[in-house]
């Protein structure tokens, strides 16, 4: 059940952040969370999209430095201690996480929370296990 989740090589100069977003606005690609880490030369903007195949065409069309990794996408109660919940059954476990980032949807009940983690599988059966949802890509499209 694990999310699509592009990241693209941005120059750390002006108009590059702009070159992509105005891209994927022209193609109706609509951003539903993204996340930059960057440096002092160049940075990783790391993007969950509502259509994730255009989106990857388009920005190599643009000759765009693109990758794709697969992630956890969780769905949250959207109430404090929802975060403290998934990372203690993470730590519990002995799951190392690369990195996280969330969102909000478009009701305030739920937030959304992407895991980069070393075994996908795993880390969705125990969330699971301790009543915490995954979300589907198509989900995600919905959002």
């Amino acid at each position: 059940m694990s999310i699509r989740q592009i990241s693209v090589f941005v120059e750390n100069k002006k108009g590059s952040l702009v070159r992509i977003t105005d891209t994927l606005a022209k193609e109706s690609v609509d951003l539903r969370a993204m996340s930059i880490a960057d440096t002092q030369d160049f940075g990783i903007l790391r993007l969950i999209v509502s259509d994730t195949d255009k989106a990857i065409d388009v920005l190599k069309k643009e000759s765009c430095i693109v990758t794709e990794t697969q992630v956890v996408g969780v769905r949250l109660r959207n109430e404090p201690g929802a975060l403290a919940t998934v990372v203690k059954v993470l730590n519990d476990n002995d799951i190392n996480m690369e990195y996280m980032y969330a969102f909000n949807g478009a009701t305030p009940h739920h937030a959304y929370l992407v895991l980069r983690v070393d075994d996908n599988d795993k880390v969705e059966e125990l969330l699971l296990q301790n009543g915490i949802k995954s979300i589907t890509e198509a989900q995600v499209s919905e959002i």
